[in-house]
């Protein structure tokens, strides 16, 4: 079976996130679009995926409870987990590895939390874009002791990525999969870092804006659908 994906999207609860990018709104386009399967990753958190996963009940959208974790090195991956119960205790163990730096949302932007009746419910004290004291190194061992999965973000970008950051692939990672942003670099890619090679790579669309959430253009092959089977 093949479905039509989208695995990276930020709400409004990441700072850098449209305030349009409720849950609801981000499940609705994609229902709108004809994506068969999304998550939501914001920066260091999960506390949007419940009212997610909600809408997507509604719209008949899967949607995967995930994070974008910004590690001690200031590299971003994409935790995606099984389901609501161990992506929120993600979520608390990253909190508690936070800096203590408040938000101030007339730089950074609103850190807006949202309730299954889709309307806001919190908001996010601590600035979510810093970097958390959890290093790439210790992160799958981590991700995998929840059942989740794990993978390096947009590698193909200059800033905040596994290979922009540390400048190489570590070749004891375990990482099966790599997010690529521009699919027509993978042959360079792969040519400099042959760990790629056994790599599934997938392309997202790291959405901040409803606009910008991917068209149903590339699939993957899963077993059944569900959370458990992407």
């Amino acid at each position: 079976m093949e479905l039509y994906y989208d695995l990276h999207i930020h709400s409004c609860l990441s700072p850098c996130g449209d305030n349009d990018m409720t849950p609801a709104n981000i499940v609705g386009m994609a229902a709108v679009k004809g994506l068969d399967v999304i998550a939501v990753t914001d920066h260091n958190s999960c506390k949007n995926c419940e009212a997610a996963m909600a809408a997507g009940e509604e719209y008949g959208v899967l949607v995967v409870p995930g994070m974008e974790i910004c590690t001690a090195e200031e590299v971003h991956a994409v935790c995606l987990f099984p389901d609501l119960s161990r992506a929120m205790e993600f979520d608390r163990l990253v909190h508690d590895q936070l800096p203590p730096v408040k938000n101030r949302p007339d730089i950074f932007g609103d850190q807006q939390i949202y309730g299954c009746d889709d309307r806001i419910c919190g908001e996010e004290p601590w600035l979510l874009i810093n970097a958390c004291q959890i290093s790439f190194d210790g992160l799958w061992e981590l991700v995998r002791g929840l059942d989740g999965v794990m993978f390096p973000a947009h590698i193909d970008k200059s800033a905040n990525s596994l290979i922009g950051n540390l400048g190489m692939i570590p070749p004891d990672s375990q990482f099966l999969t790599a997010e690529v942003k521009d699919l027509t670099k993978l042959h360079g890619l792969r040519r400099e870092h042959p760990y790629l090679e056994q790599c599934r790579i997938i392309s997202d669309s790291d959405a901040h804006y409803l606009g910008d959430i991917h068209e149903p253009e590339l699939t993957i092959p899963v077993r059944e659908r569900s959370i458990q089977g992407v």
